[in-house]
């Protein structure tokens, strides 16, 4: 299928799935609705992670910085989650709540950066990234402290967060295909 423009495809909604959708599947265990099982490992490598990578590498080749870095960067985050969780099981030195927060922490302050960066970008990146602060933030609280009740509140916002990343990707797309505004991204400031 060829593109009706000729121009090159648009990654964004290739990453923004890869990460909307892994997103929701990995906050509906953090909500309480499941243990975690092998699919959200799976998901975690192949659609959050590799998915996100290519999108992240079509995006240097576009020319697109900001879209490079997040989706390269939050590919590598869910490869290195699933080896946070994996690697224990296989032996390695297991994660405790410290180092977890800590490794969540890193994460919470970089998406803060990136959140700052989508001052000049659509309502619709800056209401993911907003909201995937505060799921880090209250990711490395849990962690930190332990309390399970944090990890199901972080679990409910953490699907509105991969929502938002998957309404912004099937908004992109037939947006695209329809030449039209089906669904409103919210106009940069």
């Amino acid at each position: 299928m060829s593109h009706p423009t000729g121009n090159p495809a648009n990654p964004a909604p290739l990453g923004l799935l890869g990460f909307g959708l892994t997103t929701i599947l990995l906050n509906l265990h953090n909500a309480g609705f499941f243990p975690l099982t092998s699919s959200i490992l799976a998901m975690g490598i192949f659609f959050g992670g590799i998915s996100q990578m290519i999108a992240g590498v079509q995006e240097w080749k576009i020319g697109n910085t900001f879209g490079a870095t997040a989706f390269t960067s939050y590919g590598a985050f869910w490869l290195t989650l699933v080896g946070l969780i994996a690697l224990p099981k296989m032996g390695f030195a297991p994660e405790t709540g410290t180092s977890f927060a800590a490794y969540l922490g890193v994460w919470g302050i970089f998406s803060f950066f990136m959140f700052i960066g989508t001052f000049k970008l659509s309502r619709c990146l800056q209401l993911i990234f907003g909201t995937l602060v505060i799921l880090f933030a209250l990711l490395t609280i849990e962690k930190a402290t332990g309390n399970e009740a944090i990890a199901h509140i972080a679990g409910y916002e953490g699907i509105v967060c991969g929502s938002l990343a998957l309404y912004c990707a099937v908004a992109q797309v037939l947006n695209e295909v329809y030449g039209r505004i089906v669904l409103p991204l919210g106009a940069p400031k």
